[in-house]
């Protein structure tokens, strides 16, 4: 039987980029078009979802419409694209990648985040070395990472989703990861509050580096 190389799927925002604050400003500004009063990061942390239509109907008390939600789409990454140049990876990141690759494992990057923002941005941190792919949406905004996280996977021929975790910090991550037959992990440094991903039944953990140790030892375990 072949041997499986432990592989990682890391998120990317809220995950490896630190940029939570310039998310709920930038959800905010969005908010602020329709006289929506801004919630704090606590608050976004308990109520942030997707679809995220669906967030922003919990929010404003009623579904936005087509044309309201490419409103606010729009004003959401043209704040998030002034805001998050100020952002970086999340402590010690660069470190545990390296690290992970010095143990013979693979990873790789698959976000919700547009793939011809997120690849010149992962470039630019000179950390693209590190992943046998990274991978940002393409098409509409707004949906659930699993459909992606399928062919993600199937894009990598050596990686076998049984040899796979996902390192994430949303509920959606672990929905992608049971989607592909992956194991989660989720960190509570981003988008989401601990009760929260608690509730998805994954592994969860405050730090990075918990997040890895994690990954080692169920390879360990097998």
């Amino acid at each position: 039987m072949p041997t499986i190389t432990p592989h990682i799927v890391w998120d990317w925002n809220g995950t490896l980029f630190h940029d939570t604050e310039a998310v709920v400003g930038a959800t905010n500004a969005a908010f602020a078009e329709f006289g929506v009063a801004p919630i704090t990061l606590e608050q976004y942390r308990e109520l942030y979802c997707v679809p995220i239509p669906r967030f922003y109907e919990r929010m404003m008390g009623r579904a936005p419409t087509e044309a309201e939600w490419e409103v606010m789409d729009g004003i959401f990454h043209r704040y998030y694209g002034e805001h998050s140049i100020r952002c970086g990876l999340a402590e010690g990141a660069e470190t545990l990648l390296t690290g992970w690759q010095q143990a013979g494992h693979s990873q790789s990057i698959l976000s919700m985040y547009g793939h011809e923002e997120l690849v010149p941005l992962v470039r630019g941190l000179g950390i693209d070395r590190h992943f046998l792919r990274v991978e940002g949406r393409t098409g509409t905004a707004g949906g659930s990472k699993a459909e992606h996280m399928v062919r993600h996977l199937g894009a990598l021929d050596a990686v076998r989703a049984e040899g796979t975790v996902v390192i994430g910090d949303a509920a959606d991550d672990a929905v992608a990861a049971h989607a592909v037959g992956a194991r989660a992990v989720l960190y509570t440094g981003g988008t989401h509050s601990r009760g929260r991903l608690e509730a998805t039944g994954a592994v969860v953990v405050d730090t990075l580096a918990e997040a890895v140790e994690v990954a080692h030892g169920a390879f360990e375990q097998g």
